[in-house]
C-alpha cells in the first residue's frame, strides 16, 4: 500500500512561515512528480505547487508565487512546501499528491494525480 504522509502544519501568524512535508513510502515515489494542493470547507481543491520528479522543474498557482517554494529530497523520499510570509487566506487542510508517471514533469490538475496523504491543517491568524 502505498503512502504519503504529510506533516507540519500548524497555527501561525499572517507574515509568518512554515514549512510541510510529506514522506512517501515507496522508492519508486522518487521518480515521481509531486504536488502540493489545499482545500478549504465548502469549497474545491485548489493547486498550490508541483516539481518534477528530478526537482528542475516547478510550478505555483499565482496566488502563492514568490512566496512559497516547492523543493523536494529523493534520497528521503520527501517533498516540502515553504510557505513564507503566510496570509490569512491560505488557512486550508495541505495535501501532498503523486502522479504515477516515472520521471514526468510538474502537473497542474489534480485529475492528474493518482495518490494523496491525509492532509495536513494550516491555520493563518490576522
Amino acid at each position: 500500500q502505498v503512502q504519503l504522509v504529510e506533516s507540519g502544519g500548524g497555527l501561525v501568524q499572517a507574515g509568518g512561515s512554515l514549512r510541510v512535508s510529506c514522506a512517501a513510502s515507496k522508492r519508486t515515489f522518487s521518480r515521481y512528480p509531486m504536488g502540493w494542493f489545499r482545500q478549504t470547507p465548502g469549497k474545491e481543491r485548489e493547486f498550490v505547487a508541483a516539481i518534477s520528479w528530478s526537482g528542475g522543474s516547478t510550478a505555483y498557482a499565482d496566488s502563492v508565487k514568490g512566496r512559497f517554494t516547492i523543493s523536494r529530497d529523493n534520497a528521503k523520499i520527501t517533498v516540502y512546501l515553504q510557505m513564507t510570509s503566510l496570509k490569512p487566506e491560505d488557512t486550508a487542510v495541505y495535501y501532498c499528491a503523486a502522479a504515477k508517471d516515472l520521471y514526468g514533469s510538474t502537473r497542474s490538475r489534480g485529475s492528474e494525480y493518482h495518490y494523496w496523504g491525509q492532509g495536513t491543517q494550516v491555520t493563518v491568524s490576522s
